[in-house]
């Protein structure tokens, strides 16, 4: 009980993640206005104005504040399943295609491990995307040199590596290393993947409208501003601090909701995607590391390839 309570005092206390950094000058501009407003008042100039007068209702900000950081959320909480599905399809993707795909010769063993490393580079490479950071060393160990090159001058290099995905499961369907089932449903794991970029591409090229968010930032700076007038009559000289605390909490609310409407950056509060990325890289390698036996089984009885458009899954009774 008692480390449980010193790790919320300790979340509580913590600066870094924190929105505190980005909202201080504001919170320091609005509590030193109402710190010279105070003093004027207690120098004899009235300043003060009845509590009724407030010219933006308490009731309207807060559902303006509650809808901005509302539709943030659900911005970030779907950027989240994306990337949770990503995660998922990969994992599908890689051990279908390292099972199903029939190793004829020594080199398709080679160019399965590829092909599995090529999923990863797909992961960084949309992370990277969206971030807007150009093709980088994260990706050069996991493909041939000439891949990288190439990828290094592509608009939209996840799409790339999707099709050098897409162009092996065809190869191998050419060579009857696949059949035609596992052929439509591998296929169908790599186009969920595209479908997953194009969700997370959405989501980024998508902002509060402009409008929107420049209204929501006026009426903070007036209510923030005003509010002294309002408060000076009864707080005297502790209105500085008091309207200092309420401009921390507004600021504070629509900071959070500005950092995670987009939540593929690098902000304390965005979604930790390198670390996503080196998890399915764990994942991959740690399946490289296992040998379907099915492929031995078949390598052992010699039994010859059937044509995949003849293919006929096996009943129960064979």
């Amino acid at each position: 009980m008692n480390s449980t309570k010193l790790h919320w005092f300790q979340v509580a206390l913590r600066w870094q993640g924190s929105v505190i950094p980005a909202i201080f000058p504001r919170v320091l501009l609005c509590g030193s206005f109402a710190v010279l407003i105070s003093l004027l008042q207690q120098s004899g100039l009235s300043l003060s104005f009845p509590l009724s007068s407030s010219i933006i209702p308490d009731v309207v900000l807060g559902l303006l504040l509650v809808f901005r950081t509302n539709t943030a959320y659900e911005r970030f909480w779907e950027g989240r399943k994306l990337w949770g599905s990503l995660v998922n399809t990969v994992r599908n993707l890689a051990r279908q295609i390292w099972v199903a795909v029939i190793e004829l010769e020594p080199v398709d063993r080679e160019q399965k491990v590829a092909i599995l490393r090529l999923l990863v580079a797909f992961a960084i490479a949309t992370k990277l995307h969206l971030r807007g950071e150009p093709v980088n060393s994260e990706l050069e160990e996991l493909m041939s040199p000439s891949r990288y090159v190439k990828l290094k001058t592509m608009n939209n290099p996840p799409l790339e590596i999707a099709f050098w995905i897409g162009d092996y499961l065809q190869q191998q369907y050419y060579r009857n290393c696949l059949n035609i089932y596992q052929m439509s449903d591998i296929q169908k794991l790599l186009d969920t993947l595209v479908n997953i970029l194009g969700g997370c591409e959405r989501i980024l090229k998508t902002p509060m409208p402009l409008g929107y968010a420049i209204h929501l930032k006026q009426l903070l700076l007036i209510y923030c501003l005003f509010l002294p007038f309002v408060m000076v009559g009864d707080l005297k000289l502790w209105t500085g601090p008091i309207v200092a605390l309420v401009s921390f909490t507004l600021f504070g609310v629509e900071e959070i909701g500005l950092e995670i409407e987009n939540p593929f950056g690098y902000d304390g509060n965005d979604l930790p995607l390198s670390a996503i990325c080196n998890t399915m890289r764990r994942n991959i390698e740690d399946l490289i590391t296992l040998s379907p036996s099915v492929h031995s089984y078949i390598g052992d009885s010699k039994t010859p390839q059937v044509e995949s458009a003849n293919y006929q899954p096996p009943t129960l009774d064979s």
